[in-house]
């Protein structure tokens, strides 16, 4: 055996792996709040239709919202962030709440259709990533591109921090590892990017969520209950697609 100084090599290389090791677990925020802003192109969104000729110029076609992600090492919760200043173009976004039980393997996104809240339940992970080699930083931490195939015309991108454990992100987005810090459509119409991250202990009234006098779909029953009531308009089909952007 190599020694050095009457010091066994192998032994000190052995302890500093194992101090190297606990020093990146310990280092891995594993509880917090991170707040998101997300950026939606009007112009993008609503091409083609009458609300962009009339409503939607230079000035206002960048809407900017505030949402925040609640996270511990079983528990996370997406919700917005509900601003007291009068929204005339509220309807024009989704305000969608996610409650992840990590423990448990499964997920539920609250949506609100035509005033009415439904759920769907989902499980976690359920999505094929490509995760690339490039890199940005966001919020302070170094994360990784990756790609998500959603289907034959839709690309979905994230990043994604290994140093924040929870593999949760906006919107419900998950099956990294790591937590995703930005997200973005392929067209750049919608963006989510964490400006701040806390580590702190969240209430345990921040994951409270209410399921009583709810309709509780699977994604499955929830698309067949969308194509057959609102497939025929070209309305419905708008609805449809903003309910399954992230699903």
């Amino acid at each position: 055996m190599q020694r050095w100084d009457g010091i066994n090599l192998n032994q000190l290389y052995i302890a500093f792996l194992i101090l190297f090791i606990n020093g990146a677990l310990f280092g891995q925020v594993k509880e917090g709040q991170i707040i998101f802003e997300r950026r939606t192109n009007l112009e993008k969104k609503f091409k083609d239709s009458e609300f962009r000729r009339n409503s939607i110029n230079e000035d206002n076609k960048i809407k900017t919202e505030q949402l925040v992600l609640f996270f511990n090492d079983s528990l996370s919760i997406f919700k917005p962030i509900i601003s007291d200043e009068v929204d005339p173009t509220s309807w024009a976004t989704t305000r969608n709440t996610v409650f992840h039980n990590l423990s448990e393997n499964n997920k539920l996104i609250f949506l609100n259709v035509f005033g009415k809240d439904l759920i769907v339940k989902d499980t976690v992970g359920n999505r094929v990533w490509k995760i690339t080699e490039s890199k940005r930083t966001i919020a302070g931490y170094e994360c990784y591109k990756s790609i998500w195939q959603k289907d034959d015309s839709t690309r979905i991108y994230a990043w994604f921090t290994p140093d924040i454990i929870a593999s949760v992100g906006p919107e419900g987005i998950d099956g990294l590892p790591g937590t995703i810090l930005g997200l973005a459509t392929e067209d750049g119409g919608i963006i989510y990017f964490a400006k701040e991250v806390r580590s702190i202990k969240p209430l345990e009234t921040e994951f409270t969520v209410d399921l009583k006098k709810k309709d509780i779909y699977t994604k499955a029953e929830l698309k067949e209950k969308f194509e057959k009531e609102y497939s025929n308009s070209s309305f419905g089909k708008r609805i449809f697609t903003e309910l399954f952007r992230w699903l």
